[in-house]
């Protein structure tokens, strides 16, 4: 049956989509984001750590079994077996996990699963009213909102026992957006007009950096943020606001380190091996935003998804934050230490 659904013409489907999503930094940022098929107990879903940009050129799906991870949900199993345990025998030669999310696309009954880091989801699921107003611009889609659990497990048991079998929209809080659907083609579908209909008619502009902020970081081990919108976040003081504080998503926590790094325009700029842990980007107020000089592909990734969902968050809009406990569970979590060694790894 793996087999046979690896060659169906609904697996390539799965590829072109997921190739779409992982090349549109509004849905998809570096390794985030994960999908799948699945179909009588069988089921392939994006191997942890590796890029959905890459689903046609690279080999990023595994093969997991669905039906005895389904049982072990619905046997109430209160910690989750290590996902390579699903994998059949001999048919993952390159040793890859299965995604962190395996569980999660498991416990939705549906033959495709998406799940993205839709920055017009995250922008609602970060705001304490933010199931209100999802509810109220998704009134015919009843999607689930799901408050913040850690992602993996725990959020799988949380997700199926919130979801009823019509379910096709979940959003995660502080976390994403998932949708369910017949085919890739029609889940694809769904995703957009889910994400058109969550983007806000007034976003913050782009706008590039002020001239003084190269100047600013000469000599420094900080070069300037490649995307203008992130730029403008630390431009309006509002929106750089929002930016302080503890974390708002897991993906900025695992690749940015937590929060972020405030710095008025006269102080002096940390060094990078003087933030422990790591923090990779900082915000100059009213010049503009930086990264390290080093910056892998997967962190700039992740500051144009800082800019672009702040960008969606109104100036009097109250947000919810992951707490310190959240913070350090990630954090010390193997499944999120194994995502950011292949990353290091690869360069990405």
């Amino acid at each position: 049956m793996f087999e046979e659904l690896h060659n169906s013409d609904g697996f390539r489907a799965l590829q072109q989509v997921s190739s779409r999503l992982g090349n549109d930094p509004l849905q998809v940022q570096g390794p985030g984001g994960n999908s799948s098929i699945k179909r009588d107990g069988a089921m392939w879903i994006k191997a942890s750590g590796t890029w959905l940009a890459e689903a046609e050129t690279r080999d990023i799906m595994v093969p997991c079994d669905a039906g005895v991870l389904q049982r072990a949900l619905a046997e109430g199993a209160v910690d989750q077996p290590g996902a390579s345990t699903f994998v059949p025998a001999g048919m993952n030669p390159h040793g890859l996990r299965p995604s962190i999310e395996t569980a999660v696309h498991a416990a939705l009954d549906w033959p495709v699963v998406l799940h993205t880091h839709c920055v017009a989801t995250i922008a609602l699921a970060i705001r304490s009213d933010g199931a209100e107003r999802i509810a109220a611009l998704l009134p015919d889609l009843s999607p689930v909102v799901v408050p913040y659990v850690k992602p993996g497990w725990d959020l799988a048991r949380t997700i199926r026992t919130s979801v009823v079998p019509e379910t096709q929209v979940v959003v995660l809080g502080n976390h994403g957006l998932v949708v369910c659907g017949e085919t890739a083609e029609a889940a694809e579908a769904l995703l957009r007009s889910v994400s058109a209909r969550l983007t806000p008619d007034n976003l913050l502009p782009a706008l590039a950096p002020h001239a003084d902020l190269t100047a600013r970081l000469a000599g420094t081990d900080w070069v300037a943020a490649p995307d203008d919108i992130t730029h403008a976040v630390a431009r309006d003081p509002a929106r750089l606001a929002k930016a302080e504080g503890a974390t708002l998503y897991p993906d900025h926590l695992i690749f940015l380190g937590p929060g972020c790094i405030s710095v008025a325009s006269e102080a002096g700029l940390p060094a990078l091996g003087d933030l422990a842990p790591a923090r990779k980007i900082m915000l100059l107020l009213g010049l503009g935003a930086a990264v390290p000089a080093d910056a892998s592909p997967a962190v700039l990734a992740m500051a144009r998804c800082l800019g672009d969902v702040l960008a969606r968050v109104p100036e009097d809009a109250v947000l919810q934050r992951l707490t310190a406990m959240e913070e350090a569970d990630l954090l010390d979590w193997d499944a999120e230490k194994y995502r950011q060694s292949l990353n290091k790894q690869t360069g990405a």
